[in-house]
């Protein structure tokens, strides 16, 4: 009767800290993984799930931290229990092995889903917004203007090449071509 604890974190920056406190005194054994909740493929969360043997327990601090949708977690729910598996949500004291609690974890899986959706129009909106604002989204630009007008002049020497170029700036040759597209498309004469 082994209690295997399943820790997840969205990125390698988030620590498990609050996740260990809650499941060390509850579990045998402690899984951390560092995948977002959208990502198909947790080998960890796979091989502690392949691990579990009836009789055997697996505990979560919450369900948003398991499963990446409501039904993701009713049917891994469904299948542990099929197996002969318990399974613990600490934060809200679920016991899917009875009715009531069954019915408990399904509710609370659809609340968590329905958050995570919240979560994401409330970012497209954010992001939108910065857009019309003229907010410049993703990563800022390698080179500015003045560097690609030198690249541009280096260009038209002889010998010079889009590829060797990139190179010393330690980029793609395509993304130099485009960003020097981009600029040309921008100047006043161009």
């Amino acid at each position: 009767m082994t209690k295997l604890g399943y820790l997840r974190v969205s990125t390698k920056d988030q620590r498990p800290g609050r996740q260990i406190e809650g499941l060390a005194a509850l579990c045998d054994e402690l899984h951390v993984e560092h995948a977002s909740a959208a990502t198909r493929q947790r080998p960890v969360d796979q091989a502690v799930i392949g691990r579990l043997e009836p009789g055997d327990t697996l505990v979560v601090a919450s369900l948003d931290r398991a499963f990446r949708s409501t039904v993701d977690a009713i049917n891994e729910a469904e299948r542990l229990i099929d197996r002969g598996v318990h399974f613990e949500i600490v934060t809200l004291n679920v016991d899917t092995s009875t009715a009531d609690g069954m019915l408990a974890y399904s509710i609370v899986a659809a609340v968590a889903t329905h958050e995570r959706m919240r979560i994401s129009e409330r970012t497209k909106q954010g992001l939108e917004a910065a857009r019309r604002r003229g907010v410049r989204l993703g990563r800022p630009p390698k080179l500015g203007p003045a560097d690609l007008a030198q690249i541009a002049a280096r260009l038209e020497e002889e010998g010079a090449t889009i590829t060797a170029i990139a190179a010393e700036h330690g980029m793609a040759p395509w993304s130099l071509s485009r960003a020097l597209k981009r600029s040309q498309s921008q100047r006043p004469d161009g």
